[in-house]
């Protein structure tokens, strides 16, 4: 909104602002080109500078605005609503610009400094924060100690490491007290970072797998570092040869995550249904020798046969070869619980827990003797099943009943 559109401004900030406004207009066409360098850069350094001095006006403004109510007179619902929908701000812009504003008011000293353009916008937001922040029982001359303190700091520091520096306000002007505020704080953070810890993931059905994560971040630096060592230019030309990409982009990071998980060992993984947490491949012996032929993971998805014996001699993988050499599966008596090797199988084999209508994946499941062991049933495939932990128990309850259905799935009847 230029000056021509308002009545003649009355006040000394209204009248600087549309004398600034009107500056502005005049050189709206102004050509850039004959600029030195060293009047391009001057230039560019004072407009920052006036920006911010610029943003101390306008928060001084908008808590005028706000105590005054501006905008009930056309039933916005607060000050900061009508801002918004007056300039075609964001409503979360608006209320960033009043909080800002609210805190100067509190902190004259940041204040000042934004008036003056001794400092950023920025800057004042990470400050007034870190202010804030300090426990209400600090000693007011040390108050005052810490609001110079960041000011002071923000001439050689940019907004990223004020905040840092900001965290460790306390034990610059009472280490005692510092000390037992950090303790206490770190606390806070990592319960409330375990309280977070999220993983999702959804197949897409076109062959990628998305995700999103929240961790703590001292998992996270972890989990960087890994995979940024992964993606490290030496080690991707020790894999893949000279000619690589030298910077860790996303896609390398990508690649990285996953050579991570295809080489993670597995005798470091959980054991579940009596087997490690390990995916196994199905092929027959044509497509391990060579044939294109689809492989097939104990998950139920699909992969090229050039994967499949890719992952084949990864650590982390079993291939399961159909058609070849394996353990031996069938044990018959001479031992009373189902070896590693039959787990899989059974996995193979079935899919899931065998209880009609229960998807539960095999890792979760236990292997169950349709023949009890102890009344002289063996230990052999054929006589083995997978169950779930809920269903394993009913085999076992004499007040149901297990009925074997059409195509190997069994139901449970209540005993009446």
């Amino acid at each position: 909104m230029t000056s021509s559109q308002t009545t003649a401004p009355q006040h000394a900030i209204s009248r600087a602002v549309a004398a600034m406004d009107e500056q502005v207009d005049n050189v709206l066409d102004a050509p850039v080109w004959s600029m030195s360098d060293d009047e391009a850069a001057a230039t560019l350094v004072r407009l920052t500078r006036l920006a911010s001095r610029i943003s101390e006006l306008e928060a001084r403004v908008a808590v005028h605005a706000s105590s005054v109510e501006v905008g009930s007179s056309v039933g916005a619902t607060s000050t900061q609503a009508w801002w918004a929908t007056q300039t075609s701000q964001t409503h979360r812009s608006t209320a960033a610009k009043l909080h800002l504003a609210e805190a100067l008011g509190r902190w004259h000293v940041v204040r000042q400094a934004l008036s003056s353009g001794a400092i950023l916008t920025e800057q004042a937001q990470v400050i007034t924060r870190a202010l804030d922040d300090l426990p209400d029982d600090i000693d007011p001359g040390n108050r005052v100690l810490a609001e110079k303190h960041l000011v002071d700091l923000a001439a050689d520091h940019d907004a990223v490491d004020l905040r840092r520096l900001g965290r460790g306000l306390l034990d610059v002007i009472d280490p005692a007290a510092g000390e037992e505020e950090e303790r206490r704080r770190l606390d806070e953070e990592e319960r409330k970072a375990r309280q977070r810890m999220r993983l999702t993931m959804s197949d897409d059905g076109h062959g990628s797998c998305h995700g999103r994560f929240t961790i703590p971040a001292a998992q996270g630096a972890m989990l960087k570092k890994i995979l940024q060592g992964l993606a490290a230019p030496k080690h991707q030309t020790a894999v893949h040869g000279p000619g690589v990409e030298r910077k860790p982009n996303p896609e390398r990071l990508g690649a990285a995550l996953c050579e991570l998980i295809e080489r993670y060992p597995t005798d470091r993984l959980p054991n579940a249904g009596g087997v490690n947490a390990t995916v196994v491949i199905t092929m027959d012996m044509a497509t391990l020798l060579g044939a294109e032929k689809a492989a097939t993971l104990d998950t139920g998805d699909k992969i090229t046969a050039s994967q499949a014996r890719r992952l084949a001699c990864e650590a982390g993988i079993i291939p399961a070869v159909l058609g070849g050499k394996s353990q031996v599966l069938d044990l018959g008596r001479t031992r009373r619980y189902f070896s590693k090797a039959q787990h899989l199988a059974l996995a193979i084999q079935q899919g899931s827990c065998t209880a009609q209508g229960c998807d539960w994946p095999p890792s979760m499941c236990h292997a169950h003797h349709d023949h009890p062991w102890s009344h002289g049933g063996n230990t052999d495939l054929n006589d083995g099943r997978l169950l779930c932990p809920r269903h394993h128990a009913r085999a076992h309850d004499p007040t149901f009943t297990m009925t074997k259905l059409p195509g190997g799935k069994i139901a449970f009847t209540r005993r009446t």
